[in-house]
């Protein structure tokens, strides 16, 4: 089977840990022997986040005060880059005899996107609602709840098509699994002239993925993150994971922009376009999420 992987930022890097190199080798390390099976037996196109990482290097450039800090569409590359080397290095060692590349990948957006106008998309580390406010206020961020704790936000504008899709296509047709679109890939705009540039924003990683895996034709798309399932009235006495469900059901629910919003999106798309089955889990049920036993299963 062909399948699109997409591992959450907070999957590979659990909440209120520190964002140590070490500490998220080791994370990836656990995570690279859950997804191993699947890579063994199947033809797999890995995406990643980078909210967390790409928070930090944030954070870390506004510290510098010798140079201006670096705008996101730099940081998403130099995140891009950063978890996806870690993620080679990991899987190249628990299976020497696979080959794998990463690919530091561009997604187009629009410039008239509203998301410019109300930021959602998650970054950084978490804090309490009091420590988050003190923080806004003095780098100038825009803050949000995040179930129980606080974190950072920023635009977060809909991926209209990952520019090296084609060569993706390539290197899998080539035999390698490919590390691709970590972090929805760096946003880019096209202007008047035709020409690209890159704008400071972070796309959400499971829309570029779903692109990804439509374009790609795969049998199979899988979300893995920190929660075993999608939840109705997620972190509520009434919550209630949803185990199968088709698109149409799933559309007719809420889900909050700046969690579990566009996974759900995302893997209503896919269903839709290609008739195949999505699945949205936890990291450690990837196995059961691929035979059907676990997490949310969308069916069309």
């Amino acid at each position: 089977m062909r399948i699109v992987l997409s591992v959450g930022g907070n999957a590979l890097l659990k909440r209120g840990e520190a964002m140590s190199a070490a500490r998220q080798q080791k994370n990836i390390a656990e995570a690279v022997q859950a997804m191993k099976p699947l890579i063994e037996e199947h033809e797999v196109l890995i995406t990643h986040g980078n909210g967390p990482q790409v928070g930090l290097l944030a954070l870390q450039a506004q510290n510098y005060k010798e140079v201006p800090p670096y705008p996101f569409d730099i940081l998403g590359a130099e995140s891009q880059a950063m978890v996806g080397y870690m993620l080679l290095e990991a899987l190249q060692r628990a299976l020497p005899e696979k080959s794998f590349v990463n690919v530091v990948t561009r997604s187009l957006v629009s410039e008239d996107d509203l998301a410019f106008m109300n930021p959602t998309k998650f970054i950084g580390a978490v804090y309490s609602k009091e420590r988050a406010l003190e923080l806004a206020k003095w780098h100038h961020w825009c803050v949000k709840p995040d179930g129980r704790h606080w974190r950072r936000v920023v635009a977060s504008p809909e991926p209209l098509e990952v520019l090296e899709t084609a060569a993706i296509a390539s290197l899998m047709r080539a035999g390698f699994t490919v590390i691709a679109a970590g972090g929805g890939g760096v946003p880019m705009i096209r202007d008047e002239t035709g020409k690209m540039r890159g704008v400071e924003a972070v796309i959400d990683k499971d829309l570029a993925a779903s692109l990804l895996a439509q374009a790609l034709h795969a049998d199979l798309f899988l979300i893995v993150t920190d929660v075993d399932a999608v939840y109705t009235h997620f972190d509520e006495m009434d919550a209630r994971a949803i185990h199968q469900v088709t698109p149409e059901v799933l559309r007719s629910m809420f889900f909050p922009a700046g969690s579990m919003g566009p996974k759900v999106q995302a893997a209503c798309r896919f269903v839709e376009q290609t008739g195949n089955r999505a699945a949205i889990g936890a990291l450690s049920d990837i196995n059961e999420l691929f035979l059907g036993t676990k997490g949310t299963q969308i069916l069309s």
